[in-house]
């Protein structure tokens, strides 16, 4: 009967211990999508790429205006009734004039060029940062469900052990087994308690770690 007792003792501890539950089944594609989503709306270096890209585009509206710094306009106004002798003109009236900077307008092109890469290397920069943060909102969903799938992994072992200190103790008062079997029994679960509270530290930060990119509570995506 001792034998018995502990050879059963013995299973329902290795199977609390070696039986990881899988988190494959609560992976929630739709779910995530959303998180991706939130991240991408809430993140600050999110809105820096897309404030850096409104930049780019308003400097390229910029350079293609300032083509008109280019040439200068000018007028004087020679009354009907007047003659300067001094600077005698043949017309009377508003005279315009139209100036132009050559090298101005020779490097307009160019500005306007650069400014167009600007916009390129700026929507190059967004897009591929939202690649990492999707990558990121993966990963740390993914190890939040792992964390989740360990803890119960863990509250169960304890659950056990406390179940197999019980079966012990209750046959160490009737003499059917040994105290270092219910010395070893309480030890175990010690030891399982320690790994449920690192389990839930661990699952904790994980929580706290795709809120981080999230910049919500999880609970609030809907």
């Amino acid at each position: 009967m001792k034998k018995l007792t502990i050879l059963i003792l013995f299973i329902i501890s290795t199977t609390a211990l070696h039986a990881q539950e899988s988190f494959i089944t609560e992976v929630s594609y739709p779910f995530l999508d959303k998180l991706i989503a939130t991240a991408k709306q809430n993140y600050p270096e999110v809105k820096i790429r897309q404030a850096q890209t409104n930049a780019a585009k308003a400097a390229l509206t910029q350079s293609k205006v300032m083509w008109l710094d280019a040439f200068t306009a000018s007028y004087i106004y020679s009354p009907r009734s007047s003659f300067n002798l001094s600077n005698p003109t043949f017309f009377n009236g508003y005279q315009i004039s139209i100036s132009v900077n050559l090298g101005s307008l020779l490097s307009k092109p160019f500005a306007t060029r650069s400014a167009k890469e600007a916009v390129n290397v700026a929507q190059y920069q967004q897009q591929q940062y939202n690649l990492t943060v999707e990558a990121t909102v993966k990963r740390l969903y993914f190890t939040y469900l792992e964390a989740q799938a360990d803890l119960r992994n863990r509250a169960r072992a304890v659950v056990d052990g406390e179940i197999a200190v019980k079966q012990l103790k209750y046959t160490f008062q009737k003499g059917e087994s040994s105290f270092h079997d219910y010395n070893e029994a309480l030890t175990s679960l010690y030891n399982q308690s320690s790994f449920k509270v690192q389990s839930e530290l661990a699952m904790l930060t994980a929580k706290a770690n795709l809120e981080e990119i999230l910049g919500t509570k999880l609970e609030e995506v809907k």
